[in-house]
C-alpha cells in the first residue's frame, strides 16, 4: 500500500514560512493535486514529500514509515520534471532504462519494463530516438516513461505541462489521464492551471499562502467551495463576487445588489442566512454560467434583469458578456445568437439555486 500522509509539516526558509503546518491524507492509488497561485508552497510541499527539500517540522510517511531522514533515493518514489531532464547523448531506451542499469536491474527485467511502459505511452516506435529528434509532447512522454519502469510506489508531477502549447497540453492531459487508469499508482501532481487539476483529479488539493484551503472532488470544490479563495480560484471565467446585503420581505429573503435590483434567497437557504440579515461585508458569488440570457421557460429561483452590456467576447459555442453591477465587474455567458451587443441594454437571467453568500470579512463562505 501506499498511502502518503502529511502531519502538521512545515518548511521555513530563514524567517520565510513557505508551508504553515499542512495535514493531508493521500489513499492508495489516488490521484491528488495539489493547485494554487505561485507561491502558495504547492511545489514546496511536493519536494518535501520528495525529500529534495528538508522539513522544518513535522512528519512525512510512504507506505505507512515516516521518511523524514530518508534520502530522495530511497523513498521509492519516481518524479516527472517540468524541463523532462533527459540525457541528450542517450535514445529514449537508454533514458527509460537508465535508473534500473543503476539498481543492477536484470537486462531482462529492464527489456520487458521498458518495452511495457513504451507501449503504455504509445511511444514504442522511438525508442532508438536521440531526445533532439522528439517534439515537446513525446519528450514529456519519455520522461513519464522514466518514472513508470521503475515501478515506484508514488509518482509526484511538478508542473509537467507548462512548457507545452496550449493544444499539446490538453492532449498530454488525457494521456496523463489514460496512463493513470492502466497504472493505477499513487500520484501527486502539482499545477497553477486549474483547469488541469479539475480535468485530472480524484481530489483536488487547493493551496493559498502555505495553507490547504479545502480538498475534495473537483465537483465538490465548483459546486461547494468553503471560501472566497476557492470559489474565486476554481471556475474558469471565474467566479462573479457583488457586494451585497440581505433583508427581510414578507416572511423570505432577498439579497440586494442595489437600489434598483435585489433577487428572492431560495427557500431552502432561508434558515441558512436568516442570521446574517443587516450585516456589513456581504457578498454575492454567482459563477458567470449561472447568468445567462432570457429564455421562454422558467426555472424555479431563476429571476429576470436588464443591464447595459459592457463588452462582448464572441467564443465561437458561447458568448461572454460583462457589464456592471453597483461598481462590481460581473461576467455571463449567453449563446451566441441571443444578440449581445456592447453599450446596448440586454435582458438576462441570474441562477439563484447556484448563489454564495460570502462573510468577506472572513472569507467563508456562509
Amino acid at each position: 500500500m501506499a498511502q502518503v500522509t502529511l502531519r502538521n509539516v512545515i518548511k521555513k526558509y530563514d524567517e520565510v514560512l513557505a508551508v504553515r503546518g499542512i495535514d493531508l491524507d493521500i489513499t492508495d492509488k489516488e490521484f491528488i493535486v495539489l493547485v494554487g497561485p505561485s507561491g502558495c508552497g504547492k511545489s514546496t510541499t511536493l519536494r518535501m514529500i520528495a525529500g529534495l527539500e528538508e522539513i522544518s517540522d513535522g512528519d512525512i510517511a510512504i507506505g505507512g514509515h515516516v521518511v523524514n531522514d530518508v534520502p530522495p533515493k530511497d523513498r521509492d518514489i519516481a518524479m516527472v520534471f517540468q524541463n523532462y531532464a533527459l540525457y541528450p547523448h542517450m535514445n529514449v531506451y537508454e533514458n527509460m532504462s537508465f535508473g534500473l542499469k543503476l539498481k543492477r536491474t536484470p537486462k531482462d527485467e529492464i527489456d520487458r519494463r521498458v518495452k511495457q511502459a513504451a507501449q503504455i505511452l504509445d511511444i514504442t516506435e522511438l525508442l532508438d530516438r536521440k531526445p533532439k529528434q522528439l517534439s515537446g509532447g513525446q519528450r514529456q512522454r519519455v520522461a513519464m516513461g522514466r518514472a513508470i519502469v521503475r515501478d515506484p510506489k508514488v509518482f509526484l508531477f511538478d508542473e509537467p505541462l507548462s512548457n507545452l502549447d496550449a493544444k499539446l497540453r490538453v492532449q498530454m492531459r488525457t494521456e496523463i489521464k489514460k496512463v493513470h487508469q492502466k497504472v493505477r499508482t499513487t500520484t501527486v501532481y502539482v499545477t497553477h492551471d486549474q483547469v488541469e487539476a479539475m480535468t485530472l483529479a480524484d481530489r483536488v488539493v487547493v493551496m493559498n499562502a502555505g495553507l490547504i484551503e479545502q480538498v475534495g472532488s473537483p465537483n465538490d470544490l465548483y459546486h461547494s467551495p468553503a471560501t472566497k479563495f476557492v470559489a474565486g480560484f476554481i471556475g474558469s471565467p471565474a467566479m462573479n463576487f457583488i457586494p451585497c446585503h440581505l433583508e427581510q420581505a414578507a416572511g423570505a429573503l432577498r439579497v440586494r445588489l442595489s437600489d434598483t435590483l435585489a433577487f428572492p434567497v431560495p427557500t431552502d437557504r432561508t434558515a441558512r442566512y436568516t442570521s446574517h440579515v443587516g450585516k456589513a461585508n456581504l457578498i454575492l458569488g454567482l459563477r458567470p454560467e449561472h447568468i445567462i440570457e432570457t429564455r421562454p421557460h422558467v426555472e424555479p429561483n431563476q429571476h429576470d434583469f436588464e443591464n447595459v452590456i459592457d463588452v462582448v467576447e464572441p467564443m465561437g459555442m458561447e458568448t461572454l458578456v460583462y457589464f456592471t453591477i453597483a461598481g462590481a465587474e460581473l461576467c455571463g455567458r449567453v449563446n451566441p445568437n441571443a444578440g449581445a451587443t456592447a453599450g446596448k441594454v440586454m435582458k438576462l437571467r441570474a441562477d439563484l439555486s447556484n448563489m454564495h453568500l460570502i462573510d468577506d470579512g472572513t472569507g467563508k463562505v456562509l
